[in-house]
């Protein structure tokens, strides 16, 4: 796998010299490349992102031909998939990420219920939960359970879940 995704790496850099060379095209190919080894979060595939042609008077005015805005963009993607590359060489494929970060983890979840049902409603409640019960009867009966342990316990599980730092972090990552 590590050199699987590291020929697809140097593949892109091989783009990076053909004729007909589209910026927009290779960033998105790259990022997602990227985005697969290393996270969507990487800080490689902002990189990647951040590159334009700049047109900018500073540039115009340091044109000198020999390099052009768009040689500058390549140099810098071609820095920053060696880099990657190198990486992965040293220290391996990054461990991947959980499907379900940025939400929210169910262990919060288990935790309020534990924290506030009795023992005997937390075990029913997690039996109902796993068994091949039709949708509609799992419903009733963990209704059941609910209006059983009342509405006070039902905020206090609520009021644990929003609270816990996990829930915190979560959101703050949606918001990103």
């Amino acid at each position: 796998m590590k050199d699987q995704q590291i020929a697809l790496l140097r593949q892109q850099i091989a783009k990076l010299e053909d004729k007909n060379f589209d910026l927009k095209a290779w960033k998105a190919h790259t990022m997602i490349i990227l985005a697969s080894i290393f996270g969507e979060d990487s800080q490689k595939v902002k990189e990647i992102g951040r590159l334009d042609y700049e047109f900018s008077s500073w540039s115009l005015r340091d044109a000198t031909g020999h390099n052009t805005y768009q040689e500058g963009c390549k140099r810098l993607g071609k820095e920053i998939i060696e880099a990657s590359i190198n990486e992965i060489e040293l220290t391996g494929l990054p461990q991947k990420r959980s499907a379900t970060r940025g939400m929210l983890n169910i262990q919060v979840i288990l935790d309020a219920l534990n924290d506030e049902l009795k023992g005997s409603q937390y075990k029913n409640l997690l039996k109902i939960i796993k068994s091949n019960d039709l949708p509609e009867e799992k419903e009733r009966l963990i209704k059941e359970i609910i209006n059983e342990v009342g509405p006070e316990a039902t905020r206090a599980i609520l009021t644990n879940m929003l609270l816990s730092d996990h829930f915190a972090e979560a959101l703050s990552l949606k918001e990103k």
